[in-house]
């Protein structure tokens, strides 16, 4: 993933030439750190078609797999939701909604206070037992966000004198947890091993704090890390290992207990983290590790420490949400029965898929002026999906990313699979 931030595509101008967020900042010497704002405002003034219609709607209902979602100007319709991180529909699962509820009335909606301090209930601990017995580790730390838990434990754990050696397509946390630790950053190509080998190769016997991080399922693509070798390489090379799951948790794996799982090498994996956001349905992040570094982290990963405690109510749903998780009880058979038809129909009408193994799809398009097109029109026609393109991935790689959910039923899906076929032969997406 391309993490420059403050970047948007540009639209083609009448004359064909694109036109860029970046050609309507002010280039002389004297323009204030808000002129980068007023030129936002004259880009989409000029660009009134761009991709931005379709990004920050309301959502008017839960996030279930048809909604009503709110247009920019105001008219509100329904929609099949091939958007969302829910996959196995927690979010609406009346186990979780009832836990949640009733911890509200015996907690209240927010803890007013920071974990170390007032912050700490006992379903914050239960969460966090949850996790290190999905895991079998000693301990878990639980953060307010996935995001901040990246930033918080790579900045916690490295500093200057170490390296991180990163996956080309990690999430932007894990790049921003890099930064601001100081240990020196390396990158290999995405899934590349033998990349990898010699980024671990040439680094000095005199540097020992060694961390590989990497995505175990790639937000972007919907691909997995081959944790099994990157396991053995750090062993060999004197590295510890650091996944995110975030996508992989509750869906991969034999009884979906994450990528680690699939590849077999838990046990091999030092740092296991994720976000409690995708599947889980709430908000949150973990890492569960052993007791010494999860004690560590409690005390030192600066996001931790400063930041107030998750609600009590988000707990409650979590604990039960991991339950269900940790059963298999969720759905999940469901879910890969839908990943399967949705995936083999767009690949069918002739959409480039990648190289997807999970439950998110990439529909890579190339080309933003189509992507913008049919994403709208995709929406338009009761079809909801996510638009990604720079600086998330390159642009000529601009893609939807279309997220399958278990509930969807075989009727919604293959209505879906029609309005795509449709749009994407009028937008001269697919032939």
């Amino acid at each position: 993933m391309n993490k420059e931030p403050g970047k948007l595509p540009g639209d083609s101008g009448e004359d064909g030439t694109e036109r860029r967020f970046e050609d309507f900042i002010p280039q002389d010497g004297d323009a204030d750190i808000f002129a980068k704002a007023d030129a936002l405002d004259s880009y989409l003034g000029a660009n009134p078609a761009s991709y931005t219609e379709g990004l920050g709607l309301r959502m008017e209902g839960p996030a279930a797999h048809t909604c009503t979602v709110r247009e920019h100007d105001g008219h509100s319709h329904k929609v099949t939701m091939l958007g969302s991180n829910s996959y196995l529909a927690l979010t609406t699962h009346p186990a979780v909604v009832a836990a949640s509820i009733k911890a509200c009335a015996e907690y209240g909606y927010g803890m007013g206070a920071v974990s170390l301090y007032a912050g700490t209930t006992p379903l914050h601990r239960l969460v966090e037992e949850e996790l290190s017995g999905l895991y079998g580790t000693e301990d878990a730390i639980l953060f307010p966000c996935g995001y901040s838990a990246n930033v918080g434990i790579i900045s916690a754990l490295c500093g200057p004198g170490d390296v991180v050696v990163n996956d080309a397509s990690n999430h932007a946390s894990i790049f921003d947890g890099c930064r601001l630790s100081g240990a020196e950053i390396k990158v290999y190509l995405h899934r590349n091993m033998r990349h990898l080998e010699r980024v671990l190769q040439r680094i000095p016997d005199s540097v020992r704090g060694r961390l590989i991080v990497t995505d175990g399922v790639f937000s972007m693509d919907g691909d997995l890390a081959p944790l099994d070798e990157i396991t053995d390489l750090a062993r060999r090379h004197r590295a510890r290992v650091m996944v995110d799951d975030a996508h992989g948790l509750g869906v991969v794996g034999p009884t979906g207990l994450g990528t680690p799982e699939h590849f077999g090498c838990t046990r091999g994996i030092d740092l296991l983290c994720g976000t409690l956001s995708k599947t889980p349905g709430a908000i949150g992040g973990y890492c569960a590790a052993s007791a010494s570094v999860v004690r560590y982290l409690r005390y030192y990963a600066r996001t931790y420490f400063f930041s107030t405690s998750m609600p009590a109510p988000t707990a409650a749903g979590l604990v039960e949400a991991l339950r269900l998780i940790r059963a298999d009880a969720a759905g999940r058979d469901r879910l890969w029965r839908n990943i399967a038809r949705l995936r083999d129909g767009l690949k069918a009408l002739g959409f480039d898929t990648g190289d997807t193994e999970s439950a998110i799809i990439p529909v890579i398009v190339g080309d933003e002026q189509k992507l913008a097109a049919f994403h709208n029109e995709l929406r338009a026609n009761g079809v909801f999906t996510n638009l990604v393109t720079y600086p998330a991935v390159r642009r000529k790689e601009c893609r939807l990313r279309v997220s399958a959910m278990s509930t969807l039923t075989e009727i919604e899906i293959d209505a879906a699979l029609s309005v795509f076929a449709d749009v994407g032969r009028r937008n001269g997406i697919i032939a």
